[in-house]
């Protein structure tokens, strides 16, 4: 049985297809490799964070890009932020952001 994938919200969604191409093309490949797989697909393409959270590992010609998502019962898998990386480290924002969003889309779903 396949994972389904949604977003956090439009907004979200809009900003993931509009990564520069040889990032929304890695992401794509990806997450049809998390529908058919799973979320935890391992290093280097996703990092796991603990309590569902994970991190999508995106890699191109332009730079590098993190989509943050979680995990929930019945296999469904949620985009809950994505950003342009500009330094070594995810920047502690970022990922406040995506816990936060996270918080949220689980106590709706629980």
């Amino acid at each position: 049985m396949d994972y389904t994938i949604t977003y956090y919200s439009e907004a979200v969604q809009a900003e993931i297809l509009n990564l520069p191409d040889t990032l929304a093309a890695r992401y794509i490949v990806l997450t049809r490799r998390i529908v058919a797989l799973g979320p935890n697909l391992g290093e280097p393409h996703t990092k796991a964070f603990g309590e569902g959270l994970f991190e999508l590992r995106l890699k191109g010609a332009e730079g590098i890009a993190r989509v943050f998502f979680c995990t929930l019962v019945a296999r469904r898998v949620v985009m809950l932020h994505s950003f342009i990386k500009k330094t070594d480290k995810t920047p502690p924002r970022e990922r406040r952001i995506a816990e936060a969003r996270m918080k949220e889309v689980k106590h709706a779903n629980s």
